[in-house]
């Protein structure tokens, strides 16, 4: 049973300044995606696709350089296009993100309407996994549009209520071929067990 990983990059260094997608990994984010190699289920990976943008990419490298893989960059597993705000304060960047899952249908200030972040999201994993590669494998992107593939694998409507832990640095794992999640968000650096995997 081929196993996809869908990870989100930990926490970043935030600066109003810089365009989002161009946000590196904190000094924190950077220890916990180190504290991720000695999860049990990373060395099974021989995999690893990113978004390309800087945060997810640090991410991948960090996985790539311990697994001794290369790093497939994707650029349409990118987070959902928030470009028409741009930065927005945290109070403020949460209120719209409530607003984007509530109204998917709708493009909230701007944003990429979630029901389409989804579609996108959903058929460039397809694109990868139908490429006909087996074992298991990483995705390592956001998780805004981690998400959103999350809930359209489970089968469940838009909703922030699947929305990964705050801070990011979380992963969901699913059955390649059946398509099933086998266990929603987990933190990266979390020792538990993971049961049935």
């Amino acid at each position: 049973m081929p196993i996809a990983y869908y990870i989100t990059h930990p926490q970043v260094r935030i600066d109003a300044n810089i365009p989002v997608p161009e946000w590196g990994l904190s000094d924190i984010g950077r220890a916990r995606a180190v504290a991720m190699l000695d999860q049990p289920w990373v060395g099974s990976i021989g995999r690893i696709v990113s978004s390309a943008e800087r945060k997810a990419v640090e991410t991948a490298e960090i996985l790539a350089k311990h697994l001794h893989l290369e790093v497939e960059v994707r650029e349409r597993i990118h987070e959902n296009d928030r470009s028409a705000t741009g930065f927005l304060p945290p109070p403020e960047f949460e209120a719209v993100a409530d607003e984007f899952f509530a109204r998917p249908h709708d493009s909230i200030r701007g944003w990429e309407r979630a029901i389409d972040a989804q579609q996108r999201i959903a058929d460039e994993v397809d694109a990868v996994l139908d490429a006909g590669l087996t074992g298991n494998m990483a995705f390592v992107g956001h998780g805004g549009v981690g998400t959103l593939l999350l809930l359209s694998l489970d089968g469940r409507q838009i909703s922030r209520i699947a929305d990964q832990p705050a801070g990011g640095g979380n992963y969901f794992a699913y059955d390649i071929g059946a398509r099933r999640v086998l266990h929603g968000w987990r933190p990266i650096d979390d020792r538990a067990p993971d049961p049935g995997i």
